[in-house]
């Protein structure tokens, strides 16, 4: 293997709640640059790694573990939300362990050409699977308020209708180095403000085109499913959206229903998760050898006996 290109993001913290031991089945359900599954592999698990990106899934074949026999690295060019029907296609039906590092990669927002960041400029594409409908195309041919909604909905863009007006207005949009112009103009930006005003918008366009929340709720739904009594899921978020979403779904997850003399005892659920972590984040010195690690969360869990719920 050559050395990881990127580094991950709270990786001893990852691997201690993960506690992988040698020939564990473990599910990397976001490859990326593969800086988690590599600890792992070193650890003696057994790594089935998923990535939409088809960019990820070819580096990753070139890695010595793929070529074992039997190989301790499966690559699967597929969703992590569909992770259970991956698995079972596979005769897995239970795994020791489920990773997820949520949202772009670093390896994305490095290059130009993918779209993803407006620090140089590129075509106005975020999309991670490669397919489908690209940043360009939605900004291009949705209506204002469609994109206000985006803006507002998954940036947390408090001037929303200002940047969608902006946008429609300097249509058609091509590259990110014109969208973010536009984005600073329509809020005033000033050369020394702290965070560019354009962050927002291109998070909000991101997580819309590829669907990011969804995918997150579908796949922790997933990770219930396919973890093993006493497995550990673990999960790193970014921004609030997504760890908004993952906190919720622990709290549920590990939660028992009161009693209710409307439901009989035996069909009240024991809850499906405990040991669940309180939110943990990365130091000062990660943070200043990996300032894209600033903001993020890990939290992690270790599923119970209980049975998956149908809808989680």
């Amino acid at each position: 293997m050559t050395g990881a290109p990127h580094i991950p993001v709270l990786l001893d913290e990852v691997i201690e709640a993960l506690d992988p031991q040698p020939g564990d089945v473990v599910i990397d359900a976001t490859f990326g640059a593969g800086g988690y599954t590599r600890a792992l592999l070193e650890r003696g698990a057994i790594v089935h790694a998923f990535d939409r990106d088809p960019d990820a899934i070819a580096a990753g074949r070139g890695w010595s573990e793929a070529e074992e026999n039997p190989p301790r690295l499966v690559l699967h060019p597929h969703r992590f939300s569909e992770m259970v029907d991956v698995m079972a296609a596979a005769g897995i039906a239970r795994v020791d362990g489920v990773v997820m590092d949520i949202g772009v990669s670093s390896m994305q927002l490095d290059q130009a050409h993918r779209g993803f960041a407006f620090s140089s400029d590129g075509p106005l594409d975020m999309r991670m699977s490669q397919e489908g409908a690209s940043a360009a195309d939605f900004l291009n041919g949705a209506d204002e308020k469609a994109i206000a909604d985006v803006l507002y909905t998954y940036g947390e863009e408090r001037q929303s209708r200002r940047v969608a007006r902006a946008i429609v207005a300097a249509r058609p949009l091509e590259t990110t180095g014109e969208l973010a112009r536009v984005v600073r103009k329509a809020l005033g930006h000033k050369p020394h403000d702290k965070k560019d005003p354009a962050t927002r918008t291109f998070q909000a366009i991101r997580i819309h085109v590829n669907g990011e929340l969804d995918e997150l709720s579908q796949a922790l739904s997933a990770a219930e499913h396919v973890l093993r009594e006493g497995g550990r899921l673990v999960v790193v978020s970014f921004h609030s959206l997504e760890d908004r979403i993952v906190k919720r779904f622990l709290r549920e997850a590990s939660s028992t229903p009161s009693a209710s003399r409307h439901v009989p005892l035996a069909a009240q659920d024991d809850p499906v998760f405990s040991k669940v972590s309180k939110a943990i984040k990365p130091g000062e010195a990660e943070i200043e050898r990996n300032p894209r690690a600033r903001s993020s969360v890990l939290r992690a869990a270790t599923r119970t006996a209980t049975s998956a719920r149908e809808a989680a």
